[in-house]
């Protein structure tokens, strides 16, 4: 074993723990797969499950397929690595991570924001699901006749159809069907409400479920990716069961073969259209969840070389077929509704919160052990949006204790616990008999054309400020090779692109929101278009603080705050080399490498890169001193 002096050991370094390379302090993953299973369950959403079938249906079945993976390929994959490589380069959360350019903090105030926000209703959402869940604990579900309290003269069976007189058809154009009234008139209660303005009571057994719901994601992320990395194995695998059950399942009804054909049968024409390729785009932005920082997160507790390279294609791939699966699974349902109602798949076939909440419970109901089937699909939901809550939570806690860090890391279970809390007070007004019109306004509102000016900004920031060229050096420097033609094309010209065509889609096609046959009032617009523009704003507040931190005239600030800090770069002394070497506060040791030759008694092929880095650095450094 080679024995360095004391003055060139890192304070950093312990002795006896090899694969140690995350800060202790901080926490970091406590298994392999910990990263990669958090990653699938934050994409793998309930998006995945009611918005892509339906989207896919209406923009030309198979066809949409085509835009789909293009936009895959050109906004996806390249903005997810460049989040990954952003979070496991720095180890810091979306707030600390902008010393790469602290004229741009705001862009992570504004991604808090939008990831708060949708916090408050994604959880009111797993609330929803939960009193499903425990609905579905009978041997006779509540919303399959009527009959009941909550019903109107319009409910109609679908039992009654299949047993009435097959020479007399019954007109259900104007009839509702039992689960729709379970879900808007006893769920919800909504008709306590005659609009936004007016909330109503609060449902206090919606009430007791989002506290659950908040329980639990508060219990899953106590210690922080310790925990949470844990509950994924559970959160983002159980789901994959039970879809290939609920798959197997719907393509053995009778008339599965109508709704499968219904979803598949490809419609070229649709692909002249520019709409097809904007909702591509969209489902591909959401659906991997790019922008809201968890990504970020996520890789901030990796190894420094951990190969984020290989896992970002097994997720956006992957995110990709659990998307196209879920299709076949809901699709083949469909087709089995339709043809026990005697109507068409396009009547039965809804997006969002009602096929969820109504077309499915009610094609429940159709099937033998209805109540099974019923608990397995809700099971599946509450899993799928779980894994996605721990990140949103993982974000805003990373993102404040990494920027308090020693007074709120000692505390970071306390002070979840606050977050959790408040969040949860702010989201009671979702239970209240008018609450699904505010949650419909924060789901229009919340995540729009805000999410895409941070990562527009992000994306111009990196590759134009910080600069292409050191970016890819970092990268290089972390996995040992460098980014090809194909992702600096991206990250440099076609990303962005799409993304500013995508915005300016948004604003030119801009819809005032509605639910159902209500309108919403315009200063309920104007309150969801604020919502959006805050987050915009953040960004040039941001830029005044950083501007008034530094000293000289405007334009010397201006450059000054858009440089990195000192402290920028890899959080361990052993992984600093290059330009990066000793400029930690209260470093030691002269060349990092001499730590790895203590720890590894040899040069691994990552030092290799590391004295690659530190040759070109100085012969750049050379050809400048030249010029």
């Amino acid at each position: 074993q080679p024995v360095t002096p004391d003055l060139l050991v890192s304070p950093s370094s312990q002795d006896g723990e090899l694969g140690s390379e995350c800060p202790e302090d901080r926490g970091n993953w406590t298994g392999r797969l910990d990263f990669l299973l958090s990653c699938i369950g934050y994409c793998v959403g309930l998006g995945n499950v009611w918005r892509f079938p339906y989207r896919a249906y209406t923009n030309g079945g198979g066809a949409f397929l085509v835009p789909y993976f293009i936009m895959l390929a050109i906004c996806g994959i390249p903005i997810f690595f460049m989040e990954l490589s952003l979070g496991q380069f720095s180890s810091l959360g979306p707030l600390a991570v902008w010393k790469i350019s602290p004229l741009f903090k705001g862009v992570g105030m504004g991604t808090i924001l939008i990831v708060s926000l949708v916090a408050i209703y994604y959880n009111m959402i797993i609330a929803y699901v939960l009193f499903y869940l425990f609905a579905s604990l009978t041997s006779d579900l509540p919303w399959q006749h009527c009959g009941n309290w909550w019903n109107t003269d319009l409910c109609l069976d679908h039992h009654v159809i299949k047993t009435g007189n097959a020479t007399f058809p019954v007109n259900i154009s104007n009839t509702v069907s039992p689960s729709e009234e379970y879900w808007s008139r006893y769920v919800l209660h909504i008709q306590g409400s005659s609009g936004i303005g007016d909330p109503g009571r609060i449902r206090w057994n919606l009430c007791l479920c989002l506290l659950l719901s908040w329980t639990i994601v508060y219990l899953c992320i106590l210690k922080g990716v310790k925990s949470s990395g844990k509950v994924v194995y559970f959160t983002a695998t159980f789901p994959y069961l039970i879809l290939v059950m609920l798959l197997i399942r719907g393509v053995t009804l009778e008339g599965a073969w109508k709704g499968i054909r219904f979803y598949l049968t490809p419609q070229f024409d649709h692909l002249l259209s520019s709409k097809v390729w904007i909702e591509a785009a969209l489902q591909i932005f959401y659906s991997l969840g790019v922008g809201f920082g968890g990504l970020l997160t996520f890789a901030s507790y990796n190894t420094f070389h951990q190969n984020i390279y290989r896992d970002t294609f097994i997720v956006t791939l992957g995110n990709a077929i659990t998307s196209i699966l879920a299709g076949f699974a809901i699709f083949s349902v469909l087709g089995y509704m339709s043809q026990e109602l005697g109507v068409p798949v396009n009547q039965v076939a809804k997006a969002g919160p009602g096929l969820a909440f109504v077309v499915y419970p009610q094609a429940m109901t159709m099937l033998p052990l209805s109540p099974f089937w019923s608990f397995l699909f809700f099971f599946m939901l509450l899993t799928l949006g779980l894994d996605s809550q721990f990140a949103f939570m993982e974000t805003i806690v990373t993102a404040v204790t990494d920027e308090f860090p020693y007074y709120l890391r000692p505390k970071k279970a306390f002070f979840s616990a606050v977050i959790c809390i408040a969040l949860f007070l702010m989201g009671l007004i979702l239970t209240t008999e008018g609450g699904m019109y505010w949650l419909v306004l924060l789901d229009d509102y919340s995540a729009g054309f805000g999410l895409m000016v941070v990562v527009i900004t992000t994306c111009l920031v990196v590759t134009r400020v910080y600069g292409m060229k050191r970016f890819c050096r970092d990268i290089h420097m972390m996995l040992g090779f460098r980014p090809g033609p194909y992702f600096r094309a991206c990250w440099m010209v076609l990303s962005p692109a799409t993304m500013m065509a995508l915005l300016v889609y948004n604003i030119v096609k801009y819809q005032p929101s509605e639910y159902g046959s209500y309108r919403f009032p315009t200063w309920a617009e104007v309150l969801g278009i604020l919502m959006g523009v805050l987050s915009c704003l953040m960004i040039p507040m941001g830029m005044v603080v950083a501007v008034l931190r530094e000293e000289g005239t405007l334009w010397e600030r201006v450059q000054q705050a858009s440089r990195p800090t000192m402290d920028w770069g890899p959080s361990l002394e052993e992984n600093r080399t290059g330009m990066y070497v000793a400029s930690l506060a209260g470093s030691q040791s002269p060349k990092p490498l001499m730590v790895h030759m203590r720890k590894y008694g040899g040069i691994t092929s990552y030092e290799n890169t590391a004295i690659e880095v530190d040759r070109e650095m100085e012969e750049d450094d050379d050809d400048e001193s030249m010029m």
